[in-house]
């Protein structure tokens, strides 16, 4: 379905109703619905911000990019979420981050002047977005205590459970994670030499096989490994 105004978006996310129940009447007529594919840059850090945009449909991710080349996620969302609120609350005239959809995108986009006037006049909107905002930082400090602390084994098998239990290991009986080694540095902050010597590890332990050339892992190996984990803690 084409999506051509915003009542028609809210009829197929009604949860996006909750967010412009007191929009100003005039935004109304003054907001842009774009689609976006699979791996599509959003927005790019460094670049000046002139709009606000709401993600109703679609996942995405938040990395930081390094001027050597290197890149590192921030986090993954899901809708509902924002585009640009954290530079515009902050005054700040450049983004920090860039954004990349994940999967096809559907956002609502303002411009960034009508958003500073939108939650300058609507407390329940302003109230939203801050809670958004402050569950961002909330869990970015508490993954990032565990990157900086936590060894790159338990880090890894950590992520590894998680991935496998979000692929309902349980009923499968068996997943294949579908990431590359740079996928998996990206989003675990761990060295791809790392991430390989870790690998071998994990495997010569008996929690992980390899298949393919992508990390795989069993029910049995699931369990065992859920069971080990905070061994690696110390390792």
């Amino acid at each position: 379905m084409v999506i051509l105004t915003l009542q028609e978006l809210i009829k197929e996310v009604p949860q996006l109703e909750e967010y412009i129940r007191y929009m100003p009447e005039e935004l109304w007529q003054r907001y842009t619905i774009r689609v976006y594919p699979p791996g599509t840059i959003i927005h790019q850090k460094d670049f000046t911000l002139n709009y606000f945009g709401i993600i109703a449909k679609g996942e995405h991710r938040v990395i930081n990019e390094f001027q050597n080349g290197n890149v590192y996620m921030i986090e993954k969302n899901e809708p509902i979420d924002f585009i640009g609120e954290v530079t515009i609350l902050a005054g700040m005239e450049k983004t920090s981050v860039t954004i990349e959809t994940l999967t096809e995108t559907t956002a609502v986009f303002f411009s960034r002047k009508d958003f500073e006037e939108w939650i300058a006049k609507d407390i329940h909107f302003l109230r939203l977005v801050s809670q958004k905002v402050a569950f961002k930082l909330y869990r970015s400090s508490y993954n990032r205590g565990a990157r900086l602390f936590y060894p790159p084994h338990f880090i890894l098998l950590d992520y590894i459970l998680k991935s496998a239990s979000a692929m309902d290991i349980e009923k499968k009986g068996s997943i294949i994670l579908p990431k590359t080694r740079q996928a998996l540095y990206e989003e675990c902050g761990i060295t791809v030499k790392t991430i390989n010597r870790t690998i071998r590890k994990l495997k010569e332990d008996g929690l992980v096989s390899i298949t393919r050339g992508k990390i795989s892992m069993s029910l049995e190996q699931y369990r065992k490994a859920r069971k080990a984990i905070y061994y690696y803690v110390n390792y």
